[in-house]
């Protein structure tokens, strides 16, 4: 009975650890799908990683959109709303994450 406990437990435990490389989120996404050259799998999903812990999905959804609009960012940027100037913020943090995180990988 301990062995099947052990095993139940070992088994969700590599599935919970290996879930967020196998789905690939919006921010995953939109770098493959990019015409970026330094893309590659490892690095789209080490940026996805990061997004999962520094932002919302609603904030990764925005950002994912920066891929296929590169200017949309610069709008977002400067704009003058106060939910904008959080979300820059934030977007701006995850920069620097992901820099320091996935930057051997590109």
């Amino acid at each position: 009975m301990k062995t099947m406990i052990a095993t139940t437990c070992a088994a969700a435990l590599v599935v919970a650890m290996t879930a967020p490389a196998v789905l690939a989120g919006p921010i995953s996404s939109a770098c493959l799908q990019s015409d970026r050259a330094a893309k590659s799998r490892s690095l789209c999903g080490c940026i996805q990683q990061v997004a999962d812990q520094a932002l919302t999905r609603s904030e990764q959804r925005i950002a994912a959109g920066f891929f296929r609009d590169p200017h949309k960012a610069q709008e977002v940027r400067q704009s003058r709303s106060h939910s904008n100037e959080v979300f820059w913020k934030r977007y701006s943090e995850f920069g620097t994450i992901v820099a320091a995180s996935c930057g051997h990988l590109g």
